[in-house]
């Protein structure tokens, strides 16, 4: 996939597939997996087969996913993977109609929700990680004074950076190198508020 680029998803049908909490867990797990099977994103969700299956064609209906050729040749089973690097989700695409707006804010707070939660997980379970990892994970916040535009460049340069990471991850694991590797999280909000 290092040749595909985010989607921007601008129609509401498409933020709404992607909005169902099942549906968004698949996905996450589908980008980080890269490839996988109904049965094999079942089990990490916890979920019957049949039921995955029927939300990863819900997926697959919007283009956010696709079939993938199978590692193996068996052909038992579908195969999935995501149809591009990621989403890219604009409060700007979805504001020229009450209910397009409505969807948005529900999406969001839904994959806020989501985020809050696995980070929730993480810090119940940090004792079970080592040291190194411990030492590694981060939580901070920054309190800044900045214009939208000062905002935007904050935004587009932090998103380089992780992108720069992401790939040398994947160069790294394609070629080998997957000693120490674990997924990794990181959230990063910028909004305005007044004290």
């Amino acid at each position: 996939m290092a040749d595909r680029q985010q989607r921007r998803i601008t129609d509401l049908g498409t933020l709404k597939a992607l909005a169902h909490p099942l549906r968004s867990q698949l996905y996450r797990a589908l980008v980080m997996a890269r490839t996988a099977t109904a049965s094999q994103l079942a089990e990490q969700a916890g979920e019957a087969v049949s039921l995955v299956s029927y939300h990863l064609r819900k997926l697959a209906d919007h283009g956010l996913i696709e079939e993938a050729e199978a590692p193996r040749k068996d052909g038992r089973e579908r195969w999935w993977r995501p149809a591009s690097d990621g989403v890219d989700i604009r409060e700007a695409d979805f504001r020229d109609a009450p209910e397009k707006a409505a969807a948005h804010q529900a999406a969001t707070r839904l994959f806020h929700e989501q985020r809050t939660e696995a980070h929730r997980r993480y810090l119940d379970e940090r004792a079970t990680w080592d040291a190194e990892w411990r030492g590694a994970s981060t939580d901070s916040e920054s309190l800044m004074r900045l214009t939208p535009g000062e905002l935007s460049a904050l935004t587009g340069e932090l998103l380089a950076v992780l992108r720069t990471y992401e790939e040398r991850g994947r160069a790294a694991e394609a070629a080998g190198d997957t000693e120490g590797r674990e997924n990794v999280a990181l959230y990063v909000f910028g909004f305005p508020f007044r004290a």
